[in-house]
């Protein structure tokens, strides 16, 4: 009883501090803008609601099909990687390095200036999202492998002890336990994809990010534009954030 009351107590003089540090930041942040010599103008943005509601809307398809594609792509990409073939291996690794070690905006401008052009297709969200997915399945194929891999080897050994086949010790023995650990980092990746999205405006998607491009353009209004595009943003990734704080602590392995 001691002890939980003593956890309550400091929970309760973190969240104060917390609170205290939001506090006088906000505070700060009103001054400054209030020392700005703008006319504020909130109207705008509450006529562009339906706009940025669509925005929000395609922004969360958008995302959403590029994990499916990148978990797909990943999980493809893990098995290759973890294959015993050493031809197999390389071709995982040449897609996970290529990949990792070029920007997404890079990949997006190829994808659609390059490679969609040749192959006679102009669709620019299923352009957008197929470059998300490409883009999220080099990161997913390192979590998954890294997960297999931090199970210990003698898990796989007793498998094959009792007659399993290597395939059945994966998906039965090594897999699941797996799973249960790559779950927080890939609701993490999943966040930096939604903020990854903004990228696809420069291919004429108009995601959230386009349009509060639009909005600015058209009204000139470009504090109402931006502090709106980025309290939506919040609004979608801090939830999953916090969502992956709470399933790393509750999947920590040995808990």
């Amino acid at each position: 009883m001691r002890y939980g009351a003593r956890s309550q107590a400091l929970t309760g003089r973190q969240l104060a501090a917390r609170a205290a540090v939001l506090g006088l930041v906000g505070g700060a942040l009103w001054l400054a803008l209030a020392r700005m010599e703008y006319r504020w103008d909130w109207s705008v943005v509450w006529d562009y609601r339906a706009q940025f509601a669509a925005g929000l809307e395609l922004t969360l398809l958008l995302s959403l099909g590029g994990m499916a594609i990148g978990m797909a792509l990943g999980a493809v990409g893990c098995l290759l990687r973890v294959s015993q073939r050493d031809a197999v291996r390389f071709v995982a690794l040449l897609y996970v390095e290529l990949v990792r070690g070029t920007p997404l905006l890079v990949q997006l401008l190829i994808a659609y200036y390059c490679v969609a052009p040749r192959l006679g297709y102009d669709q620019p969200r299923i352009i957008g999202m197929a470059a998300l997915g490409v883009f999220a399945g080099a990161y997913v194929a390192e979590i998954l492998r890294a997960g297999l891999e931090s199970i210990e080897r003698g898990q796989t050994e007793a498998a094959l002890a009792l007659g399993l086949s290597r395939w059945q010790a994966l998906r039965l023995v090594v897999g699941p336990q797996a799973l249960r650990r790559v779950i927080p980092p890939l609701t993490g990746q999943f966040v930096s994809l939604v903020k990854d999205s903004s990228l696809l405006s420069i291919i004429a998607i108009a995601e959230l990010t386009k349009r509060a491009e639009l909005l600015q353009a058209s009204s000139l209004r470009v504090f109402e534009a931006y502090l709106t595009l980025a309290a939506l943003y919040l609004a979608i990734t801090f939830p999953l954030s916090r969502l992956a704080a709470r399933l790393e602590r509750r999947f920590t392995p040995g808990d």
